[in-house]
């Protein structure tokens, strides 16, 4: 069950905003990443892949345009190199990462939402929000949620420490076991307001906390409580470092708590993307923007980003059509006075009804059926009952034009006695 308090000693840190030990924005060379996920970059200037210690002209997102935000970032072990990962399952490495395939080719049911290093750092999985893992390099397949129904999306995962298993972990806290992984209890409904946004194993792989959005972090197994975020903190994701961690926010604010290291965060920097998540090094950490711009604190190593990519809009689909105006009624050529008089003709023969239909009379202005067949000459129906009552009333004038030698004359509605 998640620790219920504090341990005295061990609250948040988050010390004022220090500069990255690398800022992606400098030193940006152009360099080919041969280890680009295919689909997800849109254009592309032409680079190179690097093996061994970064170069003068580190590798940029400048002049990229991405299909899809960076969702994760995956350290190797030795602190050498690092891969992110795009929603749309294209993989990027840096440094001494080498890269082993993505994603990003395929069409995915649901969007990638995080990215797991092996042990050894020869391979990597990818998960979706169905729970569908994607193995690469020596990475192993031990199953997952991906033909499950689940109450809620997968957010991310964690592998066991020799890389034989991974947990996925839900947004409500549900814990999904695979492989080697042991299974230790999950948060289900202990964060009822705030979706679950991540979670870490502890270095035995016997435990694992998850973390909330809004910094709430629950230990099981294994896994020591050292606190949360403080409160308001819009938290995006967690690392492991010995028997604590970390906390990255939206906004770069880095919180360290169990004796986990803080080495410095982006919280304060003009940021062009919200933080996607968070890595652990050897001797520090890493933090990634959604837009790709890595961050370096401590002693991790930059060794270039996608910082300065530019992430694809769509464009907004087509305005609906304005729809169709209403069809104005037929214009019959009635004058509105005509209009009224008849009406009153209405009222006196047929009490305003005017789709009577009879043997000899019918309408709603007592026309005998031998004459509404002779004045009709503009294919209204055939019985005037089943004309409207402008068709009626057009009728009628042709009517009173031909017996009466007047097309406004009209029976006055007292002395109207039917029969026309």
């Amino acid at each position: 069950m998640p620790s219920p308090s504090p341990l005295p000693g061990d609250a948040p840190v988050d010390g004022p905003s220090t500069k990255p030990t690398r800022w992606p924005s400098k030193r940006l060379g152009r360099r080919a990443l041969a280890t680009l996920g295919a689909s997800s970059v849109v254009a592309a200037t032409g680079l190179a892949a690097h093996v061994g210690a970064a170069p003068a002209d580190l590798p940029t997102g400048a002049g990229m345009v991405l299909n899809a935000p960076i969702v994760g970032v995956a350290a190797l072990p030795g602190g050498q190199g690092y891969w992110e990962a795009g929603a749309d399952g294209g993989v990027f490495s840096f440094g001494d990462a080498g890269y082993y395939g993505s994603a990003g080719g395929l069409h995915l049911s649901e969007p990638v939402v995080g990215l797991v290093a092996t042990p050894d750092g020869r391979g990597y999985w990818e998960v979706a929000a169905d729970g569908g893992i994607f193995a690469f390099g020596d990475a192993g397949y031990y199953g997952s949620t991906g033909a499950m129904v689940l109450d809620q999306p997968v957010v991310g995962m964690a592998a066991t420490p020799d890389g034989r298993g991974y947990w996925e972990v839900a947004a409500d806290g549900g814990i999904f076991a695979f492989g080697d992984a042991r299974y230790a209890g999950a948060a289900t409904g202990h964060s009822p307001t705030s979706p679950i946004v991540g979670v870490a194993a502890t270095a035995d792989g016997a435990g694992y906390w998850e973390v909330a959005a809004d910094g709430s972090v629950f230990a099981l197994g294994d896994a020591r409580w050292a606190g949360n975020a403080p409160l308001g903190t819009a938290v995006v994701g967690i690392s492991a470092r010995g028997a604590g961690y970390r906390l990255v926010s939206a906004t770069g604010g880095v919180f360290a708590l169990g004796g986990a290291s803080y080495d410095g965060s982006s919280a304060g920097q003009a940021l062009r993307r919200p933080i996607a998540g968070m890595a652990a090094t050897p001797t520090g950490y890493l933090v990634a923007g959604s837009d790709g711009g890595i961050f370096a604190f401590g002693g991790a190593n930059f060794y270039g980003s996608l910082g300065g990519a530019t992430i694809y809009t769509p464009p907004p689909p087509p305005p609906a059509p304005a729809p169709a105006p209403p069809t104005p009624p037929a214009d019959d050529g009635d004058t509105p006075s005509q209009i009224a008089a008849w009406d009153r003709v209405n009222v006196c023969e047929e009490g305003g009804v005017w789709d009577v239909v009879g043997a000899e009379y019918s309408g709603g202005l007592g026309f005998s059926n031998a004459n509404w067949a002779t004045f009709n000459t503009f294919g209204y129906p055939s019985n005037a009952g089943y004309a409207t009552p402008d068709q009626q009333i057009r009728v009628a004038v042709a009517f009173a034009t031909a017996y009466w030698g007047n097309p406004d004359a009209a029976p006055d509605q007292d002395g109207c006695a039917g029969g026309y």
